[in-house]
């Protein structure tokens, strides 16, 4: 059970993690919106945050690889979303829930292999199961049900590349680079 409790220096990592994601998410804000004023003659403009969603998921993902302790994923996206609403994302509060639903479709997944698996396959995994809940909370809060199936399916299929790519291969590429300069040696990935 010693495996499960957290420590100081786990508490300071994720706190760390969750500032710096709390600033990219808010950057990748205003990318998607640049993004949207640039697809907005085309109709697309909802296109625009499913290009960049997978940065959005990566808090929850580098954490729990670097960690490897149950509610690492939850906790690190919901205080990386605190952080960004802190900064000013304009979406508000609205987007700490988002965090929850985020995170608990990465946690779900470390769950399932108990927190003893984190190879490319699980850190994929953690990244669908993040894009799934997240997709399902975009159904209900952002009124994907009033788009055509075929625009949700552009939407799903544009999704899930962005999370794969960010929160999946990119956060275990940058745990993987963090785990070789040795201060990481302290965590689960360090020890490796």
């Amino acid at each position: 059970m010693k495996k499960y409790e957290w420590k100081l220096q786990d508490v300071i990592m994720v706190s760390l993690l969750c500032v710096v994601f709390g600033v990219v998410y808010l950057a990748a804000v205003y990318l998607a919106t640049f993004l949207s004023t640039v697809f907005t003659p085309f109709g697309l403009a909802p296109l625009a945050n499913e290009l960049v969603f997978g940065i959005w998921l990566m808090a929850a993902t580098i954490a729990a690889y670097i960690i490897q302790k149950p509610t690492v994923a939850i906790i690190a996206e919901i205080l990386a979303a605190v952080i960004e609403v802190m900064l000013g994302n304009w979406f508000g509060p609205m987007v700490i829930v988002a965090g929850f639903i985020q995170g608990l479709g990465a946690e779900l997944v470390f769950a399932m292999y108990k927190y003893e698996r984190f190879d490319m396959t699980t850190m994929l995994l953690a990244a669908t199961g993040s894009c799934i809940t997240s997709f399902a909370w975009s159904f209900v809060r952002s009124g994907y049900g009033n788009y055509s199936l075929g625009l949700l399916i552009l939407f799903f299929i544009v999704r899930i590349i962005s999370t794969l790519i960010f929160a999946g291969v990119l956060s275990k590429a940058m745990g993987d680079g963090l785990a070789k300069t040795k201060l990481l040696k302290g965590y689960a990935i360090g020890r490796e």
